[in-house]
């Protein structure tokens, strides 16, 4: 049990970390970075580029290992992967990011914060969450068994 739930745990709390580290928690900054010919704020690209950083010398590792540390293989993404649900996902996603100012992750983080503030923005991300189920499940039945 704490084998399978600690890493995410683990990773899930730097990650959060991280975000509210770099002011991925403050709505403003997300919108700043988006205002490209206005008040541009650079922040969210060192972010990514961080990330990046982090990833590039990672995936170094990845071909000399025979398994993940806590999977038993590994689960990458090929081309099959991008259905016309992801493309259209990602379009609402990144419309709602740009709008909010806020992703999951830091929606997730500024309620420890701000609550208040940021309530309405989870119980919409939950209740998005639930409706696209909802949707998934009765436009395809046998899939959901």
């Amino acid at each position: 049990m704490i084998r399978s739930h600690l890493p995410p745990l683990v990773s899930g709390t730097l990650f959060g970390a991280g975000l509210a580290l770099g002011g991925m928690t403050n709505p403003e900054r997300v919108r700043g970075f988006l205002d490209v010919f206005g008040d541009w704020d650079p922040t969210l690209a060192f972010v990514m580029g961080g990330a990046v950083l982090v990833m590039a010398v990672a995936w170094r590792f990845v071909p000399r290992m025979k398994h993940p540390l806590f999977a038993p293989k590994f689960a990458l993404p090929d081309r099959s992967d991008l259905t016309p649900q992801l493309i259209g996902g990602a379009a609402i996603f990144g419309v709602g990011w740009g709008l909010a100012g806020l992703c999951p992750g830091p929606g997730v983080a500024i309620l420890f914060v701000h609550p208040l503030e940021a309530a309405v923005f989870v119980v919409s991300l939950l209740a998005g969450m639930v409706l696209q189920r909802l949707v998934s499940e009765r436009a395809s039945p046998a899939a959901s068994s």
